[in-house]
C-alpha cells in the first residue's frame, strides 16, 4: 500500500518545492553565511509542506467534485479509490504535525538569538504556510477555485522561500534579493498554469475559477510567456546589480529551456501532451537555480 501514497506525494513536485530554498541557501553562501543545520531543517519543513499540499489537493479535489473522468492529468488516489478519504485526512493532520514541529526546530537553530518579536513573525509565516498549503483545494471556500492559487505560489515559491531562508542563515536583508526571489516564484506559477491550462476543460466543467479558465487559453498561453520573461528578466536584473566576474552569468544556459517551454505550451493543443512540460519547467527551474547559485558563488 506505499504505492498509491508515494503517488499522492506527487514526488516530481519536490525539485520545484526546493528551488527557492536552495536559491536561499547560495546567496547566504555567496556572503560567506552559511549553516548546514538551518539548511537541512529548511529543506525537511519544505519537503513536509510539499507532501502535505499534494495530500490537500488530492483530498480536496475529490471532496468538493473537482476530480472527474474529464480530466487530463495523472488520476488522483483519493478520486480512485487507492486511498480513503479518512485515510488521506488523517495524513494531512500528520503532516501538518511533522512540518510544524520541523518548521519550529528549524527557527531555534536559526533564531536563537533573535528577539521574541521575530521569531513570533517567522513562526506566523510558518502557520499561514501550512493554512495555505491546506486550503488551496480543501475547506469550504478553496482559494485555488477562486483563481488565488498564482498568488499563493509566487509569495510562497518565491518571496517567503528565498528570502526567509537567506535571513535565516545572515539575520540581514537587501532588497535587490526580491529579484531573484521573483524568478523563483514566477517560474514556480508557470508549472502551476501549465498544469491549469492543461485542465482547463475539466475545470471549467467543475466551476474551478483558475487563471487560464478565466482568460481563454490563448491569453492565458500569452501569460505564461510573461511568467517565463519576467523570471528571466528579474535574474539578468540581479546581476546587472550585483556583477562582479563572468561566472556570474552560468544561468543563463537555462534560459533555452524556458523558451522550449513556452514554444511548447503555446505549440500543444492536447491536454495529455502538456503535462510532460509540467515536470520539464520544474526541472527547469531547478537546474536555472543550481547555475545561478553556483556561478554567483564562484563569481
Amino acid at each position: 500500500m506505499i504505492k498509491p501514497w508515494i503517488e499522492a506525494a506527487r514526488l516530481r513536485t519536490l525539485p520545484l518545492a526546493l528551488s527557492s530554498i536552495l536559491m536561499g541557501c547560495f546567496l547566504a553562501a555567496a556572503h560567506e553565511k552559511f549553516s548546514w543545520t538551518i539548511a537541512i531543517l529548511a529543506v525537511v519543513t519544505t519537503i513536509c509542506l510539499q507532501v502535505l499540499s499534494n495530500f490537500a489537493n488530492d483530498y480536496g479535489d475529490t471532496v468538493n467534485g473537482k476530480d472527474t473522468e474529464a480530466r487530463q492529468g495523472p488520476q488522483r488516489t483519493v478520486q480512485s479509490g487507492a486511498i480513503s478519504v479518512d485515510a488521506m485526512r488523517r495524513a494531512i493532520i500528520v503532516f501538518s504535525v511533522i512540518s510544524l514541529v520541523s518548521g519550529i526546530g528549524l527557527l531555534y537553530e536559526a533564531l536563537k538569538d533573535a528577539t521574541w518579536q521575530t521569531f513570533a513573525a517567522f513562526l506566523g509565516l510558518g502557520v499561514l504556510a501550512i493554512i495555505a498549503a491546506i486550503t488551496y483545494t480543501a475547506g469550504k471556500r478553496p482559494y485555488g477555485y477562486a483563481g488565488l492559487g498564482d498568488v499563493s505560489v509566487l509569495i510562497f515559491f518565491g518571496w517567503v522561500g528565498v528570502l526567509g531562508v537567506y535571513y535565516l542563515h545572515t539575520k540581514t536583508f537587501d532588497w535587490t534579493l526580491l529579484l531573484p526571489a521573483t524568478s523563483c516564484g514566477l517560474f514556480a506559477v508557470g508549472v502551476l498554469n501549465i498544469n491549469n491550462i492543461r485542465d482547463i476543460e475539466s475545470d471549467t466543467l467543475t466551476g474551478k475559477r483558475s487563471v487560464p479558465v478565466r482568460l481563454g487559453r490563448e491569453r492565458a498561453i500569452v501569460y505564461h510567456w510573461l511568467l517565463l520573461g519576467g523570471g528571466m528578466l528579474c535574474g539578468v536584473l540581479y546581476m546587472f546589480f550585483h556583477f562582479e566576474a563572468l561566472p556570474q552569468w552560468l544561468f543563463l544556459l537555462s534560459f533555452p529551456l524556458f523558451i522550449r517551454n513556452g514554444l511548447a505550451v503555446s505549440r500543444l493543443k492536447n491536454p495529455r501532451e502538456l503535462d510532460p512540460y509540467l515536470k520539464q519547467m520544474a526541472l527547469s527551474t531547478l537546474l536555472f537555480v543550481v547555475l545561478f547559485g553556483v556561478g554567483y558563488w564562484v563569481g
